[in-house]
């Protein structure tokens, strides 16, 4: 059982990765600039994953602000990788607001949709239906032509697209459809968007004498995904499997770029509880000061509705991370786990919560691994059946490339040689419309948001 709950998000991609509430011995002697500064490197040496790495002596007087010190510490001292990118780009800062209001109520300020580049095209990935944006007439597959007027080009070559949506509240889009049709204009306005962490579920009918293959689309981890809160949990979406005869289950984990711990334990006792009652699910391991007192390890539960299954095909992309990796690599020594789509993100790190002057700081704090000792997976899990992000194709649509990818492996067991429809586009870094309070770091860099 561990002391304190955490979180795993990814990052730097946008990483989040930390706890429900706070830990550790020292508290800021002031809310003064100067004492939240000296509480987050106090906090560091205390609990940062990496910590023998940081230097004696940091000097708080070179940093404008605890959310400086925090980023460019982690990044500067952390590990790095062989290309000199840092290791470290999800430890970060955020107020103790907006992190209850997300992770508790799954929601936040913005206009509710992702967006990447294919090519020149700036086009919609995604979008949440009750959003600003869906009401206001997003739809995934729409490329964007003008914003305020001004052409996608003029923005992305002056201030940048994620700036232009983190800056402007109100944003007039002119957009084409799928079809390269012209739309009426849509204004919309920011406001509180409220996700659906399981959008869509289906039972696909393979056909007589064959069991059906169960389908969901998995936004986030947050609690709204098994507190019963919204159109369906986790607990309605297995008895609907069991009760369909599934053997094999797909979770569609694309965009997915984590959330809390223990929601993630809990998928899988619904999906690895049946058969596997008592054995290691996963092992958490914290720097060598903090080791002794809270390194874990968490265990399947059998639950009414644990599947018995055979498969479990996950789909994912470069988004796909933090949480999303850890559901997936510690389900390998225990099914047969199939990753169609892309490489995931690769973060198999996390962090916890320290609550300080109504803020919450979430340093790198712990690595993961499954019941064989795998983990380190910093250059993501890989894909065993690719297949692409088709934005002409509505999400979980029998024509999707990856739902005939995932049908395929469980009609064969083997990846398809060819993947409709043949048009599609690959995929490019999928980005969010805002630069979120609960993203570390700015999302023009390589974006696994969950927003």
């Amino acid at each position: 059982m561990r002391k304190f709950s955490v979180l795993l998000f990814s990052a730097g991609l946008a990483a989040c990765g930390g706890g429900d509430g706070s830990v550790g011995p020292n508290v800021p002697t002031s809310c003064s600039n100067d004492g939240q500064k000296q509480f987050v490197l106090d906090s560091l040496y205390d609990w940062y994953l990496w910590n023998d790495m940081l230097p004696a002596g940091i000097d708080i007087d070179d940093y404008a602000s605890p959310e400086q010190l925090i980023a460019e510490v982690t990044e500067t001292y952390g590990p790095q990788k062989p290309d000199g990118t840092p290791v470290d780009r999800f430890s970060f800062i955020r107020s103790a607001e907006s992190d209850q209001q997300f992770l508790d109520e799954g929601k936040y300020e913005g206009f509710g949709f992702r967006w990447r580049f294919e090519g020149a095209d700036l086009r919609i990935v995604s979008v949440y239906a009750d959003s600003p944006a869906g009401i206001g007439g997003l739809q995934r597959g729409q490329t964007v032509v003008s914003l305020n007027g001004r052409t996608v080009a003029d923005v992305d070559g002056n201030e940048g697209v994620s700036a232009f949506f983190d800056d402007n509240d109100t944003v007039t889009f002119v957009v084409e459809d799928v079809a390269g049709g012209a739309l009426p204009s849509m204004q919309i306005t920011k406001g509180t968007v409220t996700i659906d962490p399981i959008p869509l579920v289906r039972v696909i009918d393979l056909g007589p004498g064959v069991p059906p293959v169960g389908y969901m689309q998995f936004e986030t981890f947050i609690r709204t995904a098994h507190d019963g809160v919204g159109d369906r949990d986790f607990d309605e979406v297995f008895a609907q499997f069991i009760a369909a005869g599934v053997k094999d289950v797909v979770i569609d984990l694309r965009y997915n770029s984590g959330g809390l711990v223990s929601t993630t334990e809990l998928l899988g006792d619904y999906l690895g509880g049946f058969a596997n009652d008592g054995l290691v699910f996963s092992n958490t391991e914290f720097n060598a000061d903090r080791a002794a007192a809270n390194n874990s390890s968490a265990f399947f539960a059998r639950l009414g509705n644990s599947i018995d299954l055979t498969r479990v095909i996950v789909i994912a992309t470069r988004s796909s991370a933090s949480a999303s990796e850890l559901i997936t690599n510690s389900m390998i020594p225990y099914a047969d786990v199939w990753i169609v789509g892309d490489n995931t993100f690769g973060k198999p790190v996390g962090q916890i919560a320290l609550e300080f002057c109504e803020k919450i700081m979430r340093p790198t704090s712990f690595r993961t691994t499954n019941a064989n000792g795998d983990g380190d997976y910093f250059d993501g899990l890989p894909v065993d059946c690719a297949a692409t992000d088709d934005l002409d194709v509505p999400i979980g649509d029998d024509l999707d490339p990856n739902v005939q990818a995932a049908v395929t492996i469980s009609q064969t067991g083997a990846c398809p040689v060819t993947l409709l429809p043949s048009g599609a586009r690959q995929a490019a870094t999928i980005r969010p419309e805002i630069r979120l309070p609960e993203l570390a770091g700015p999302p023009e860099r390589e974006y696994a948001g969950s927003f």
